[in-house]
């Protein structure tokens, strides 16, 4: 453990080792309070709020972050490295094990035994550590106090980052953190911390360095190697209050109101319009100071205080607006709508109809055989924007791109607005001629000029349609009744737009391609009615005719933010057309660096290609590298981890090489070659 002098108002303690009852070591980090620069901070109990990730708390600096912002608030804040990774002992081979939760249960037992601790601890984290917190939760630590979970999920199957709808997501995993983590389990820890121990941990991590990606691909169905890590079914099982945040345009909206909706405890719920970043710095905006919210929460819960928290509306949602659907904007328009609980919607049911139209009532009288069809496009959704999670942009553009290659139903133009929060939902009839197929549903906001701007989407494959557990094939032209949600949304339908659904067969590069050509029918007859509900809650008035209502809520303002971009010849986001090859790619470049102290500096470069075709949608392909270069006063390391998946129509090949070099000479080098029989995908 090493103590850095006071500033700002906080210590900062280094490296504090929490013992396993396996006897493996956790290591801590801690911002702990200092109002008086002499005074003992192991004689001051305080409440503590934890983030358990296995991100690498060592590559940060000192005095920086939320953990810095909480101790100044009176609150320790503390960061712990998963077992297998950064600075702990131990061996990583997946995420979300129940080992894993096993240890943040022990490690917050003996946290709350130790002198500078009250015993009330609450669990905050965005992401991974949003998943650990309700995961830890439903072990009900009896010294857990409250969680703060961000942009997290509730069921690992159907809303994370691997498979969506029963289909296989594409670009994130290779692109961003499937194929990342096999890079930072390999970094080696510093000796600085470690001391005696770093020889041994670093070895210790290379040589149980394990792909998460195998094991995913591994579980191509539900089942119960997906439940250690999802509380659905089981929200129960918590008893501390929750404060859950998130986002719209994040890639986990649906968690935060799904449990929000089952919890049974004192709850708060904050969605805002945002991407996968934290609320004072995402995009789109409006940004908010956040921390401010999570201070105030934690004041009651973790001190005591009666500041009037509980007695605001616990439901504060942004209603969102429509703005022209450019994918380099960083605001959206729309108000903060608050409510005693998420209001009781009321299903609004537009029909599918001849002639594109999404009407009001349902077919009166029969009509044989109507119904549309499409083309299977394996390319289609290059306008919908990226998957949230691994990239510091994805907005989605005008969707006419798409629909072009879909079948789209569009109502008349709206009377009056139309406000929707919840889930909107499908119930589709369909066939194809492909065992097979994945069914996409998106639901679209369209102005007056034509423009087409997503609020929402929805998968299914189809071969999922009674069970995400037991897969069956589709049989060529029999038709299916398919009934999905689309992800949760807020949003506000002004006077003269329309309300749009498109069905298409393709999210790419969000969704990996289904392997089979085939061509694909919607009914829409009296016998099989499709046919999309809207979740429509009570008007809020506007002031004046054409503006929005007024912001029921107020926060502090965010930071100001720009459009990510690196040098001007390096584009960050591309769309790539092979015209003689009739293939659509995908390309994105991300780096950062983080100056750690002045004696280190750790690089991290992301580059990911991905590429379909139109002629064999079987043949698909995705390279990611990640390079993390540790710049050090000492010595430079280099780690680069690349993965190839290509698939046929019967598998999916999967190439992986691991390098790390010490001063550019070769230190360690690891492969993994793999192949998955497609289950259905």
């Amino acid at each position: 453990m090493i103590e850095l002098p006071p500033r700002d108002g906080v210590r900062f303690i280094k490296n504090v080792l929490i013992p396993m009852g396996d006897g493996v070591r956790l290591a801590l980090d801690l911002h702990v309070p200092c109002e008086e620069e002499q005074e003992d901070w192991r004689e001051r109990p305080r409440p503590l709020l934890l983030e358990y990730i296995p991100y690498r708390k060592d590559d940060s600096a000192p005095y920086t972050g939320y953990h810095h912002y909480f101790a100044q608030h009176g609150i320790i804040g503390a960061r712990l490295d998963c077992r297998g990774t950064g600075s702990s002992e131990g061996v990583n081979t997946d995420e979300y094990t129940p080992r894993e939760q096993e240890d943040a249960v022990e490690a917050i037992q003996w946290l709350a035994q130790q002198s500078w601790c009250t015993g009330k601890i609450g669990m905050i984290g965005g992401s991974y550590g949003g998943f650990t917190c309700v995961q830890i939760a439903a072990r009900q630590p009896p010294h857990l106090a409250t969680i703060i979970p961000i942009y997290f999920t509730d069921d690992r199957y159907t809303d994370d980052c691997h498979y969506r709808g029963g289909a296989f997501r594409c670009y994130y995993d290779i692109g961003a953190y499937g194929v990342s983590m096999i890079g930072m389990n390999a970094m080696p820890p510093y000796p600085e911390y470690s001391g005696a121990d770093w020889a041994a941990i670093w070895e210790q991590h290379l040589e149980s360095n394990t792909p998460y990606l195998l094991e995913w691909l591994s579980h191509q169905t539900d089942g119960e190697y997906w439940r250690p890590g999802s509380i659905r079914g089981r929200y129960d099982r918590i008893k501390c209050p929750v404060f859950a945040i998130g986002g719209w345009r994040d890639g986990y909206p649906n968690p935060p109101l799904r449990t929000f909706q089952n919890l049974q405890v004192p709850k708060r719920l904050l969605m805002g319009p945002w991407n996968h970043t934290r609320p004072e710095s995402a995009i789109p905006g409006p940004r908010i100071d956040y921390l401010a919210e999570v201070v105030r929460w934690c004041d009651h819960w973790l001190k005591g205080e009666e500041n009037g928290v509980m007695a605001e509306p616990p439901v504060q949602v942004y209603m969102q607006a429509y703005d022209e659907p450019q994918a380099q904007r960083t605001e959206t328009r729309g108000y903060w709508r608050a409510e005693e609980k998420l209001p009781a919607a009321k299903e609004r049911v537009y029909w599918l109809a001849e002639d594109g139209q999404l009407g009001d009532g349902p077919l009166s009288s029969p009509v044989a055989s109507s119904f549309d069809e499409y083309d299977y496009r394996p390319t289609v959704g290059m306008s919908g924007g990226l998957w949230s999670g691994g990239v510091p942009f994805g907005l989605p553009a005008d969707q006419r791109a798409d629909e072009i290659h879909s079948v789209t139903y569009t109502t008349q133009r709206l009377d009056e607005p139309v406000e929707i929060l919840g889930w909107p939902k499908v119930i589709l009839h369909v066939s194809s001629t492909a065992p097979v197929m994945v069914f996409v549903a998106r639901l679209s906001d369209v102005a007056p000029d034509g423009t087409s701007a997503l609020v929402c989407t929805g998968v299914l494959n189809g071969t999922r349609r009674d069970s995400m557990e037991s897969p069956a094939k589709m049989s060529s032209g029999e038709v299916y009744r398919l009934a999905f949600d689309l992800d949760a949304t807020g949003w506000r339908f002004e006077p003269g737009h329309r309300i749009r659904l498109s069905v298409c067969s393709a999210d790419f590069p969000n969704l990996w391609p289904t392997p089979f050509k085939g061509r694909n029918r919607i009914y829409r007859d009296a016998d099989r009615p499709s046919r999309m509900s809207l979740p429509v809650v009570p008007l809020r008035a506007a002031t004046m005719p054409g503006e929005l209502p007024a912001d029921e809520i107020s926060f502090g303002a965010g930071e100001e933010v720009a459009v990510y971009g690196l040098a001007p010849d390096e584009p960050a986001w591309e769309i790539v057309r092979d015209v003689l090859g009739n293939r659509t790619g995908l390309r994105t470049v991300t780096r950062s660096t983080a100056k750690v102290s002045d004696h280190m500096e750790v690089t991290n470069e992301r580059r990911l290609q991905v590429w379909a075709g139109d002629d064999d949608p079987a043949k698909v392909s995705a390279t990611g590298r990640h390079v993390r270069r540790i710049v050090r006063d000492d010595a430079t390391y280099v780690v680069d981890s690349n993965c190839i998946v290509r698939s046929t129509e019967t598998a999916f090949h999967v190439t992986i090489d691991l390098h790390i070099t010490v001063d550019d000479l070769p230190h360690y080098q690891r492969r993994w070659v793999r192949s998955f029989e497609r289950e259905l995908l």
